[in-house]
């Protein structure tokens, strides 16, 4: 069976079946049914029609689970004068599915949980897996998801942004388990472009391409981390970079920029250096500018004065970091790093020593460590 066919089908089956009156909830267990049942018949052939066939088992397994329900006859009878002849469309019910998963009456988690089990069509074991929680706090979470979302109509107009938040976080959480959660991301994301045409949409799945595409050298064998700058650019996917940087200038030249283009804009530019040496530092401070224009986000701040850094010298990154508030993460980090550029290097590695404390996982807090004790060495030498 084509797990992947699978997969894609699954939010488009359950519009369907909320479009024809039935609520989230049941709509999502009678998909998951289906599914069940399309893994035991389909190695066996596959249908010609597999969405309709997913339609059609999916329909029969919510039937017979409200069968004694007194609303039962009218609900056949209406959705069957309503039902139009032929395969239903799948792109608008999709896009809603993917709407209703990013909610915002849900919670972050609860967001993204939804979107994997109803959108991605992963198992609750395998979400539970890939965050790390018991497979019963999971179902629960989810149960609590469809709950929620069972209570919104449908004919709502979504939120885009909202779904491109909850498809971002997704992405950040990379792989752990057996599910490659930002492959997933970039699969979901290029599905919702695809639909919608967004610009930042767009430029979300650039920024992922682009991002992804370096994954290879992001880390030694030890799986301690490699910063860009040490990175063997030779290992990087340059299929991926290709095609993020295709789809950012194809993006760019419609002029209606946002956030997530701008983001992808620094991360082309750094795709496109042969070497660290080789960055276009004063650029990326361009789009830097923009992007705390269109945010003004801390965090960027804290990025543009690194890049400032880079581009006219440690002591006018400073400079700028001073105007940054130090409790933005990673603050410590930054200001170690150009306090070593500018020869400061006991300052240096007691500022690193800091954000190894605040670090806020352990390969990012074996990384600083790391930075804290080669300079220490250095300055005993």
């Amino acid at each position: 069976m084509d797990e992947r066919l699978v997969r894609e089908l699954t939010p488009a089956v359950i519009g369907v079946l909320v479009r024809r009156g039935v609520d989230f909830a049941s709509a999502e267990d009678a998909v998951q049914e289906a599914l069940v049942q399309a893994t035991l018949s389909w190695p066996q052939g596959a249908p010609s029609d597999p969405k309709g066939w997913l339609v059609t088992v999916a329909w029969r397994k919510f039937v017979d689970a409200h069968r004694s329900e007194t609303s039962r006859r009218e609900r056949e009878q209406r959705v069957d004068a309503e039902r139009p002849p032929g395969p239903t469309e799948s792109a608008d019910d999709t896009l809603r599915i993917f709407f209703l998963c990013a909610h915002p009456s849900l919670s972050s988690t609860s967001a993204v949980a939804l979107t994997l089990r109803a959108v991605g069509g992963l198992t609750t074991r395998q979400i539970a897996q890939a965050y790390l929680v018991p497979e019963a706090t999971m179902a629960q979470r989810i149960s609590r998801a469809k709950r929620t979302v069972s209570r919104v109509r449908f004919d709502e107009p979504g939120d885009l942004a909202t779904v491109r938040r909850v498809l971002y976080l997704v992405f950040n959480e990379g792989y752990t388990g057996d599910v490659d959660l930002a492959a997933e991301a970039i699969r979901l994301t290029r599905q919702l472009a695809s639909m919608t045409g967004d610009e930042e949409t767009s430029g979300l799945l650039a920024m992922m391409l682009l991002h992804h595409a370096r994954r290879p050298a992001r880390t030694r064998e030890d799986g301690s981390l490699v910063p860009l700058a040490d990175q063997d650019r030779s290992r990087w996917d340059t299929r991926l970079i290709s095609e993020g940087v295709a789809i950012l200038q194809t993006t760019l030249a419609r002029d209606r920029l946002g956030e997530f283009q701008a983001h992808a804009a620094i991360a082309a530019l750094h795709a496109d250096a042969a070497s660290a040496e080789e960055t276009d530092w004063v650029q990326i401070v361009s789009w830097y500018d923009e992007l705390l224009r269109l945010t003004g986000s801390p965090v960027v701040a804290l990025n543009r004065a690194v890049a400032v850094g880079e581009a006219d010298g440690p002591l006018a990154g400073m400079r700028e970091l001073a105007a940054v508030d130090p409790s933005v993460p990673r603050f410590s980090a930054a200001s170690a790093y150009l306090h070593e550029k500018a020869g400061d290097l006991s300052l240096a590695a007691r500022l690193y020593a800091e954000a190894a404390h605040a670090a806020p996982n352990l390969a990012e807090r074996d990384h600083l460590t790391r930075q804290a004790a080669r300079l220490n060495t250095a300055l005993r030498r």
